[in-house]
């Protein structure tokens, strides 16, 4: 079996589990550093890249996002961002495509038992697309919201009946996704 790295991740979270504590790049560590050869799982800062971008890029957090597609696109595998990350945009990501060795998918990370539905776009590369579509899950309940207000009008305005997420639980991967990355990766052939 491949093996596989896990970039840019919270060492508290599931991939050391996964994938072993001497295949993880987490900050201390410095994943910039990642230099191959295994194909990798990277989950780069999305604040810089997202609505939250004006209140952070702590420590050139950007350029984090950029490095991860570098890495990706050097080494295949799969990166996660939230949907509608700017970070597309700026790398010229493909959002859809039947094109293989590099495409797009979007994924709900309820569906893998995340609080939150948790909109997730997902780039890969080198991983078979049809591997990844068979694997995509539906369904899961909504106990929580990523963002928004208790009060009504207001733009994200949470449902009745549903509590906001924590920043942590906003963070957290659910162990089932990031099993199902892992096994991703693992398939990458690399570009």
């Amino acid at each position: 079996m491949q093996q596989v790295a896990a970039l840019y991740i919270d060492p508290r979270g599931p991939y050391p589990v996964l994938v072993g504590p001497e295949l993880c790049w987490d900050e201390a560590r410095d994943a910039r550093t990642y230099a191959g050869p295994w194909p990798v799982v990277a989950h780069p800062p999305c604040a810089p890249w997202t609505s939250l971008r004006t209140l952070c890029d702590r420590d050139g957090e950007k350029s984090l996002g950029v490095r991860a597609v570098e890495q990706v696109r050097a080494f295949g595998g799969v990166l996660e961002q939230p949907a509608g990350s700017l970070l597309w945009k700026a790398c010229n990501l493909p959002m859809t495509s039947v094109d293989v060795p590099d495409f797009a998918v979007e994924v709900c990370q309820v569906s893998w038992g995340h609080v939150a539905r948790k909109r997730t776009w997902l780039y890969c590369v080198g991983v078979p697309r049809a591997l990844v579509v068979a694997g995509i899950r539906t369904g899961g309940e909504v106990t929580h919201w990523c963002s928004g207000s208790h009060k009504p009008g207001d733009r994200g305005e949470t449902p009745k009946g549903i509590k906001v997420c924590s920043a942590q639980q906003r963070r957290r991967t659910p162990m089932a996704f990031a099993e199902w990355l892992v096994s991703l990766a693992r398939q990458a052939v690399r570009p």
